[in-house]
């Protein structure tokens, strides 16, 4: 029997982006708008106001309603830290985004390879040949 030997890595090194899957639904009001006028919206509404209140912040936005009725959307956010992923959610929160266009039906919040990067083990992961 092997055993695997856990390595220490300094904690400058050991702090991963936090990553945010945002599950939402889309509103009737956000569906009245033609697709110009949805992502002149997002432009002039919502964007600025990210840009304004943090930096550190990325996003992939992802189609669902294809195949949930429930979640219309799912929006990955990743930020360099916490304190950035926090100013995030409270410049979404203060436009129309948030309750208005869209329903923020769950937010789960996590680190990659947090249980690895606690105990000093090299990620899992599943690749394919």
């Amino acid at each position: 029997m092997s055993t695997v030997t856990p390595s220490v890595t300094p904690t400058a090194e050991t702090t991963p982006p936090v990553t945010a899957f945002m599950l939402v639904k889309t509103t009737p009001e956000w569906l009245a708008m033609t697709p110009p006028e949805r992502m002149d919206a997002f432009a002039t509404q919502v964007i600025p106001a990210i840009k304004a209140k943090t930096t550190g912040v990325r996003s992939r936005f992802y189609d669902t309603e294809f195949y949930s009725t429930r979640v219309t959307d799912v929006w990955v956010w990743e930020a360099d830290d916490h304190g950035a992923y926090q100013l995030l959610i409270d410049a979404l929160r203060e436009t129309p985004f948030w309750d208005r266009y869209f329903e923020v039906v769950d937010l789960l919040v996590g680190t990659e390879n947090g249980y690895a990067r606690t105990y000093g083990f090299d990620p899992i992961t599943t690749i394919s040949t």
